[in-house]
């Protein structure tokens, strides 16, 4: 990949003089989902497939992107003076967000840069390929720039350019699996702090599989954020009866005992979820660590029945794939992943079933949806690096 991405670099930017050539990677959340904003915990791993970057720094203060998933698009250019997210901008607001976050916490990037990317994350599948290069924009510039910050940084400055650059309100989960992704490892992150232990992630004879849905949603014109406000204010009455910070404080006995103070039955039912879930995440890194490999499956089943149910994020399409993979025999596991509405499911596949899996439910999906289902098998793999 990184000849591939120098080959273009030189064809668009006219030579290769200077140029360094970085990756970040995907990720994916085993479980533990839409409770990042909710002080639960969560269990994402790094991927091997992520975004490619070509970068050299210019004399001048100007910006020239490109992306080769987006060639058509051509050179997008901007001003270090004058960052601000543009529709026209189209996906350099996602680096430009983190070049502007950077300058917001105080480190002044000196120069512009030719930037060139390119990723093999399924576009609009919920593997963050917008967190993967927020990510590796931070890294460049951290690398490029010799700026003093840490993996940890670049994470929180990610979250901090999509939330206020960008205008999504997420998490920090996706900028923090990619920036501290680890090699057969997942992390167990409580994100009410930060703190955070690598989980090892042994999954003898069987493999993670994600199915791309390729029903395209975008999360800032999702109801992600509505969402995340039924939980706001699920919390804020909950804290007129209770001293906690966060729903992720929680367990399931503390929240039926006290669910009365919620006023709305919609409300109940997505509070219900964002605390229950996050004792499925305990549970589930206490199997893995047990190598109780089924009843992490299970987990993540019920997981799915959970975002469908109670969190009504996930939609015919996503349905469809979960509810196809569990009757698949060889299948330990499966759930949507990501903020749902579209995007993947990853699925935990016995080896021997794998081509059955993606043969059947690849069927049953074209059927039912209309269009294709799109299968990868995945290994968890290390956060950014230079190449």
């Amino acid at each position: 990949m990184k000849e591939i991405v120098l080959k273009k670099f030189e064809e668009v930017f006219g030579n290769v003089e200077g140029v360094k050539v970085y990756f970040a990677p995907g990720r994916v959340n085993l479980i533990g989902e839409h409770t990042d904003y909710n002080a639960g915990h969560v269990f994402p791993c790094a991927l091997t497939i992520g975004t490619y970057g070509a970068a050299r720094v210019r004399t001048d203060r100007k910006l020239r992107f490109y992306s080769m998933n987006f060639g058509h698009l051509g050179v997008l250019e901007a001003d270090l003076d004058n960052l601000k997210p543009e529709k026209k901008a189209d996906w350099t607001n996602y680096p430009k967000g983190v070049m502007w976050a950077f300058g917001e916490k105080g480190y002044q990037i000196p120069f512009g840069m030719d930037l060139l990317l390119n990723g093999n994350i399924p576009n609009g599948s919920g593997l963050s390929s917008s967190a993967s290069v927020e990510v590796l924009t931070g890294y460049i510039l951290r690398d490029l720039f010799g700026f003093d910050v840490s993996n940890q940084d670049l994470a929180l400055i990610g979250q901090f350019s999509e939330n206020n650059f960008n205008g999504v309100n997420c998490g920090i989960m996706d900028q923090f699996a990619i920036a501290m992704g680890k090699k057969d490892h997942a992390i167990f992150l409580d994100t009410a702090d930060l703190s955070y232990t690598y989980a090892p992630v042994k999954l003898e004879g069987a493999k993670l599989v994600i199915a791309c849905s390729n029903k395209k949603r975008g999360l800032g014109d999702s109801k992600y954020n509505e969402r995340r406000s039924e939980c706001e204010t699920a919390l804020s009455e909950l804290q007129k009866v209770m001293d906690i910070k966060g729903l992720g404080e929680l367990t399931e006995e503390q929240f039926e005992e006290n669910k009365s103070a919620i006023k709305d039955p919609v409300r109940v039912r997505r509070a219900k979820h964002a605390v229950y879930e996050n004792q499925r995440t305990v549970h589930a890194v206490e199997a893995l660590q047990a190598n109780d490999i089924v009843k992490f499956g299970q987990l993540m089943n019920a997981s799915h029945v959970s975002l469908r149910d109670d969190y009504e994020v996930t939609g015919i399409e996503l349905d469809t794939l979960v509810e196809e993979a569990w009757k698949v025999e060889g299948v330990i596991g499966s759930r949507m992943t990501g903020a749902g509405f579209g995007g993947c499911t990853v699925s935990l596949v016995k080896d021997e079933a794998i081509d059955t899996f993606i043969d059947q439910v690849g069927k049953a999906y074209l059927a039912k949806i209309g269009y294709a289902a799109d299968f990868y098998v995945v290994e968890i793999g290390d956060g950014p690096c230079t190449l």
